[in-house]
């Protein structure tokens, strides 16, 4: 068998052929939902994401007998090392054959790159950062991933686990079912919240969309980052995310928690298009807009991206009640069932208000971290 060699990404040739690799390996999986084409390049967009302004990047593809047979891509986020004070350098957009050689080659050439840039550990996969492509599958392999999560084949574990890598922390992806839900113990708490009369919700306001999504990333920025692994987005990575997602977002479906009139939380959840985008094997724009206007109808779920409150509220209820309206906004926009992701395992706050609406962990991700 050939040597296994690794070469940094060079042109936009190799770009392509960086992006599409995925295809390779997981393209026949009917659970897998291939991503769009034009996110995938907007994600590795050096020159016009925003992310790359406090961060560095370096792509490599390997190769044996001329034949592409993995990916990896270093990450140094300047803006982890200021929040967390440490010097943890990440690997992300990781797919391989079931190869072990390769596997260690690609995790060789992202650590040496990361060493020579003087991180003292690797920390992955996150593609690129905390806010995108997060976690390695571990358990939930039957299962088709929900809008904005991802997916790898089982050999992924092994391939990670056997190169030396330890876990650093798990991420709970919660099923939820609105049978469940609305239960008598969940609807008490709710309503004495309710009889006290100091926590209000609201929709989101569309006709002033860029003041509320403002507010939403100062609520975002103090409310999360004492989370485990979280690093603020700066107010242009913040922008540039909500600008991709104001055209897929129900509005009904982001919400604001309220104590006498201040805003302390937000959820924010999203109809989980993916139901419709699995038979969008190609990847393509076109006709990934024409499943999304034309059958529509056929998604009956979706995902709860995000929901808290600010730390100093999280005892008074704000957040059950927050869960509460999310869930009864999802039945009424006909989405009965779901998926809260992803939660760290450490988030007890968050942990015990998906266990009170008798969340299910129906997957579960994993972050690793090897010492350079």
């Amino acid at each position: 068998m050939s040597a296994v060699t690794i070469r940094p990404v060079a042109t936009k040739a190799d770009e392509k052929t960086f992006i599409k690799f995925p295809w390779t390996i997981m393209g026949d999986n009917p659970v897998w939902v291939p991503p769009l084409l034009m996110d995938r390049k907007k994600l590795i967009d050096r020159r016009n994401n925003p992310f790359y302004k406090h961060a560095e990047m370096e792509m490599f593809l390997a190769e044996r007998g001329g034949k592409v047979v993995g990916r990896i891509a270093a990450i140094v986020n300047d803006n982890h090392i200021k929040e967390h004070n440490e010097k943890v350098g990440f690997w992300g957009f990781f797919d391989a054959i079931d190869d072990q050689s390769v596997a260690n080659a690609l995790f060789d050439a992202a650590n040496a790159w990361l060493k020579a840039k003087g991180m003292e550990a690797s920390r992955g996969p996150a593609s690129p950062s905390v806010n995108d492509d997060y976690g390695l599958l571990i358990e939930g392999f039957d299962q088709r991933p929900a809008i904005m999560m991802t997916y790898n084949p089982p050999y992924y574990q092994k391939l990670t686990e056997a190169y030396g890598f330890a876990k650093a922390q798990d991420l709970f992806a919660y099923h939820l079912d609105s049978k469940d839900v609305f239960n008598d113990k969940f609807n008490r708490i709710v309503d004495v919240i309710k009889r006290r009369g100091s926590v209000t919700i609201r929709k989101i306001d569309m006709k002033r969309f860029d003041q509320e999504v403002a507010l939403i990333r100062e609520l975002y920025s103090k409310g999360w980052q004492k989370n485990w692994g979280e690093v603020p987005m700066t107010e242009d990575e913040f922008n540039w995310i909500a600008k991709d997602l104001k055209s897929v977002v129900n509005p009904n479906l982001i919400v604001i928690a309220e104590s006498n009139g201040k805003p302390i939380g937000f959820g924010m959840t999203l109809p989980d298009l993916n139901q419709v985008l699995v038979d969008n094997r190609g990847g393509y724009l076109l006709p990934a807009i024409f499943r999304m206007i034309f059958f529509k109808k056929r998604i009956n779920r979706c995902r709860i991206v995000i929901l808290g409150v600010l730390p100093e509220y999280q005892n008074t209820g704000a957040g059950s009640y927050l869960f509460y309206e999310t869930g009864r906004l999802a039945v009424e926009n006909g989405y009965p069932a779901g998926e809260a992701s992803w939660v760290n395992e450490d988030n007890i706050p968050m942990n015990r208000g998906a266990e009170l609406m008798q969340g299910v962990i129906g997957k579960r991700y994993r972050i690793y971290q090897k010492s350079l």
